[in-house]
């Protein structure tokens, strides 16, 4: 296994697996496999009879995954349930999973360690490289493309919107003075410059901007909207959706999908209020601090406007 799979710790694990409510027998998709965390746990709990769907766009998180399940499967021998492997967007299950043939479907819609961590991926500014930020390096185009091509107007709206970064006019003023921008750590330091820390923060001042550059890049609310479209349709009656979300516009979406789903008899939520990590798991894994889970049981064939 892998130092980063090694390192690697899945948010609210436990909290997923009861929520999902895995059984021996049955078909559960794992919409975002990442470093197989919470995969590696559901294929223990399936036997020789269930089904593992699992997505990842990521090819270098896909191929990991690959390997950790290898590992877990080889470990459980006949016991091992079957594994699908898909490396698109979880957008696209619609196209690899039948309707009503799902009994669990979990989506973490957070960033993986494994991007965090390869300075070659663009994502985070901790450590320079190139500005690229893609989850799906098959796509286009890129975060350099973006912040070098997109009009300043384009880049306020769009850090605004995705970043909720109110100074968005002042660091798009900023960004299109300093162009061309090729680097992570050449972008950190002209967002800081232009708009720094103040006080009551706790986080650099660029993250927003990335969080912001990054969601659009990778088009992902439109990802998230997608499958909770399209996850009443996958799931038997009684089947269960768990999704983690890390910043308030995933989890908005989330609520807002789920509250309307109840009230048309789709869904019953088993989550009054998001599930959030203890301060034992935030410890443990800093970058879980932020996490919110939410699940619902699809009820029989409600469609009630």
């Amino acid at each position: 296994m892998t130092n980063q799979g090694k390192r690697h710790v899945p948010v609210l694990l436990k909290d997923a697996i009861e929520f999902l409510h895995v059984r021996t027998g049955t078909t559960v998709a794992d919409c975002t496999l990442g470093m197989a965390g919470h995969a590696a746990e559901i294929i223990r709990r399936l036997g020789p009879q269930g089904h593992l769907i699992g997505f990842d766009r990521d090819s270098e998180a896909l191929e990991l995954a690959r390997l950790r399940l290898d590992e877990v499967a080889s470990e459980l021998g006949s016991l091992a349930p079957r594994i699908t492997l898909i490396g698109e967007a979880f957008s696209s299950i619609t196209r690899h999973v039948e309707p009503a043939s799902l009994d669990g479907i979990l989506a973490d819609f957070g960033i993986s360690s494994l991007q965090l961590g390869e300075a070659h991926r663009g994502f985070s500014f901790s450590a320079d490289g190139p500005l690229d930020m893609r989850m799906d390096t098959r796509s286009s185009p890129d975060a350099a493309q973006v912040v070098n091509e997109a009009s300043e107007r384009e880049l306020a709206n769009l850090i605004y919107e995705y970043g909720e970064e109110r100074r968005s006019r002042r660091i798009a003023r900023a960004i299109v003075r300093g162009r061309p921008v090729t680097t992570t750590g050449q972008l950190a330091r002209i967002v800081a410059t232009a708009a720094p820390a103040m006080k009551q923060d706790r986080i650099h001042p660029a993250t927003r901007t990335f969080q912001a550059l990054r969601i659009y890049v990778n088009r992902e609310l439109d990802e998230i909207r997608a499958l909770l479209e399209a996850a009443p349709k996958l799931l038997k009656p009684s089947g269960r959706l768990v999704v983690i979300s890390f910043h308030s516009l995933e989890d908005r979406i989330a609520k807002d999908s789920l509250r309307e789903g109840a009230h048309k008899g789709i869904w019953e939520i088993l989550t009054k209020k998001p599930v959030t990590p203890d301060e034992e798991e935030i410890e443990i894994n800093p970058r879980s601090r932020s996490a919110k889970l939410r699940a619902a049981e699809r009820q029989g064939t409600g469609t009630r406007e």
